[in-house]
């Protein structure tokens, strides 16, 4: 099973993503995980992808394929992957297809989760993160027990930078302006699937779970 997630920010996708990994037992790579770790530990990569993430933009595709193809290779993503962040624009799905091709493992699926944009706002400026186990909160519609700190294991939690309401409009035009042409790319190839992705995590996580059955199906 190797699954491309695609939606606008606020769609769910982490959450997700993490999910359909532990059902399936396949990688969770996500490329905003890969990016924020190369900036805490202020990499060459980290630092050259800084100034592109806080003001909410891609980061150049020449950085972000080779973080990907690397990540690809790791142990734990042979068996399949949900992809969460990547690709973002047609030369990236281009670039992954052509790399997923030279090793045999095309893609089974992309997933597309649908989202209105003021509900994408409400879920985004409301977000706080565990850094640790990194599950996601929001203060009105999913708040933690106890203040800013995680259910799961007690770490304090953090709100990411480019989650404030300016911000996250600019990352849905983004979006909807560069990201929104994979969708023809994906779709000519039969591989576009389409999640409602409104309603609680569970009632998403059923939805996605029904659109991808006859791929477990195959690999049973």
């Amino acid at each position: 099973m190797r699954i491309v997630l695609l939606g606008p920010p606020g769609a769910g996708k982490g959450t997700q993503a993490r999910r359909l990994a532990e059902r399936y037992g396949v990688a969770n790579i996500s490329t905003g995980d890969i990016l924020r770790d190369h900036v805490a530990r202020g990499t060459d990569l980290g630092r050259l992808a800084k100034d592109f993430m806080d003001r909410g933009d891609y980061v150049p595709d020449d950085v972000m394929v080779r973080m990907v193809m690397e990540r690809l290779q790791e142990p734990d993503a042979r068996d399949g992957f949900i992809l969460d962040g990547f690709p973002r624009i047609v030369p990236q799905s281009q670039a992954l297809e052509d790399a997923l091709a030279d090793i045999g493992r095309p893609l089974s699926a992309v997933l597309k989760f649908k989202i209105d944009d003021e509900v994408a706002v409400k879920r985004l400026a409301g977000r706080w993160t565990c850094p640790a186990c990194k599950r996601t909160y929001n203060m009105e519609f999913k708040p933690p027990r106890v203040d800013r700190v995680c259910d799961h294991d007690g770490t304090e939690l953090l709100r990411r930078g480019d989650d404030d309401e300016v911000t996250v409009r600019r990352r849905l035009d983004v979006y909807r302006r560069e990201t929104a042409p994979l969708e023809f790319f994906f779709w000519e190839r039969g591989l576009l699937r389409e999640v409602d992705a409104e309603g609680t995590e569970d009632e998403v996580t059923a939805r996605t779970i029904e659109a991808i059955a006859d791929l477990v199906d195959l690999s049973s």
